[in-house]
């Protein structure tokens, strides 16, 4: 369970409506998601809906604010999907906006952080989740994830304090010119001592 999510309920949303909680996302894993839902029969697609119900909460205007599935979202969307289960995990439409925002990052559901890292103000948040910015750093952090470079942890927002780690020690034309060059240089980035701090961080492996 979520922390915080009170009278959960399943429900119907239209994928269209659905409102992002961050400013930006990795279109590299978007193309990935992309590509893995291609490949899929009826059946198989049915249950990956199944299984990624997507997490949101009730907010100002009665829209449902996702908390998680952001690229899995976009994919679905560029691949022509209208609707998908959502689990609701709170009803805080009756908040004012201000009160609503400070109250979601209090409960670490959104991040308020744009495509260069720079925190950003939430009347800023895009509508739509075919809106978000691409942050080619965020694509990197995935891409290592997925390479071994580091664990997959359930604290909130991790590889975005990843992609942060690689902004000053990986050129962005490099990521978009030479992605598994970057990918590589982005693993060894991930197993030395400077990224100690990072959650999922698995250090070096000793060499035989």
């Amino acid at each position: 369970m979520i922390p915080y999510a009170r009278n959960v309920a399943l429900v119907r949303a239209k994928l269209a409506q659905l409102r992002p909680t961050q400013f930006s996302v990795g279109y590299a894993e978007v193309e990935l998601k992309a590509a893995e839902w291609k490949k899929l029969k009826k059946k198989q697609r049915q249950q990956v809906l199944e299984s990624h119900v997507f997490p949101a909460v009730l907010g100002p205007g009665r829209a449902y604010f996702i908390v998680d599935h952001h690229h899995l979202g976009i994919a679905l969307i560029e691949q022509g999907l209208k609707e998908v289960w959502v689990t609701k995990l709170d009803d805080m439409s009756w908040l004012d906006p201000a009160t609503f925002w400070r109250t979601m990052e209090f409960r670490a559901w959104t991040h308020p952080y744009d495509h260069r890292g720079r925190r950003r103000d939430y009347a800023d948040m895009p509508r739509k989740l075919t809106r978000m910015q691409n942050d080619p750093y965020r694509s990197l952090a995935g891409l290592v994830r997925l390479a071994g470079g580091y664990a997959k942890d359930t604290a909130p927002f991790s590889e975005f304090l990843w992609a942060d780690f690689y902004r000053p020690r990986v050129s962005a034309r490099l990521i978009a010119g030479e992605q598994d060059r970057a990918t590589r240089m982005g693993v060894k980035l991930a197993q030395s001592t400077e990224a100690r701090y990072l959650p999922g961080w698995i250090g070096k492996p000793a060499l035989p």
